[in-house]
Order: C-alpha cells, then structure tokens, then sequence
C-alpha cells in the first residue's frame, strides 16, 4: 500500500470509501473553474471517477492519491503522478496533477504533496521526467508549479483552451535537491 508522509500530509491509494470526499470537492463549480466548468452533479460520477483512479493503479501500479491531513486524518484532496494518454494528442507522459476542495485552499498543501508526489515519482518509480499542465489564467496552479522547480515549456491547446505546459527532469531535480 503506498503511503508516502510528510509531517503534515500523507498520500494514500484511492479507495471506493472515498467516493463521498470526491462528491464534495468535485461538486464545486470553484474548483472546477479551470477544469472546463463542469462540476459532478452525483455520487455516481465521482464514483466513476474512483473507479478510474483505480483501473490506473491496474494498469501502471500506481496514480493519483489522496491527500491526508494527518493531524484529523480528513481526506482534503488528491495528488500524485499518473500515465496520462489524452490530454496532449502527440505523445503520452507522466503527469503530476493536485485537486484540493476549497476550504483548504491557500494553506501550502498543494505545494506539499505536489512535493511529495514528485519525489514519489523520481526516488521511488525512477520516472525520468515529471510533466504538468495548467490553464494560463490558473495563477495558483502556475505559481505552484514553478514553485516547485518545474520549468515552463511553453503552451498548448486542450479542448480549446490555452494551457500552460511545465517539465522536470530527474536529474534537474536531483540536482535542485542538494540546494
């Protein structure tokens, strides 16, 4: 069971008992503000969003994971790295991605578990290159991803809206963790 901590987080896989916490973060239409607009109007659709999170854990062995404040062990959002085949329509890559429900906003949690998940990926998959992506008007997600040592690699079209794209190296980030 993967279970990756810091002192204030942990990441876990993605269970079906989470379906009611994905039901909440996914049904404001806040946080779907970058993500198209289209807020999940039932239990089942978060469900059926679950239920991919683990056919990725079948397929790869591992993908997004929720993210655990330890200290009330509330489940606040997900984060972690996935094999993503459909966002850029010209090659498959490692995509590091964070949702957290709003009232959790604006506390560092985002930067922390995108932290974790990257340092998941690189020490402990051995993943060569870490990619994301964000809505250019996304100024949190951008700022996070920046933060974090990710360079921006330009911009590119998904579903007609411009999207900032960002990459990591492993040996960048090797090297960016002996600073």
């Amino acid at each position: 069971m993967v279970r990756i901590q810091s002192n204030r987080l942990a990441l876990r896989r993605i269970t079906l008992d989470d379906v009611p916490d994905f039901f909440e973060l996914d049904s404001n239409p806040d946080v779907h503000r970058y993500l198209g607009n289209n807020p999940v109007r039932s239990l089942e659709q978060s469900q059926n969003m679950v239920e991919d999170v683990l056919r990725q854990y079948d397929a790869n062995d591992f993908g997004r994971l929720a993210i655990i404040l330890k200290a009330t062990n509330q489940m606040v959002g997900w984060a972690g790295i996935k094999y993503e085949e459909k966002v850029r329509e010209e090659f498959a890559y490692f995509d590091l991605g964070y949702r957290l429900k709003q009232q959790f906003w604006r506390k560092g949690i985002a930067t922390e578990a995108a932290i974790l998940s990257l340092k998941y990926g690189f020490a402990i998959r051995n993943l060569k290159k870490i990619c994301a992506a964000a809505h250019e008007d996304n100024i949190g997600s951008n700022k996070i991803l920046s933060n974090i040592g990710m360079s921006s690699e330009g911009h590119f079209f998904f579903e007609n809206t411009k999207c900032n794209w960002y990459e990591l190296s492993k040996e960048r980030w090797e090297e960016q963790q002996l600073d």
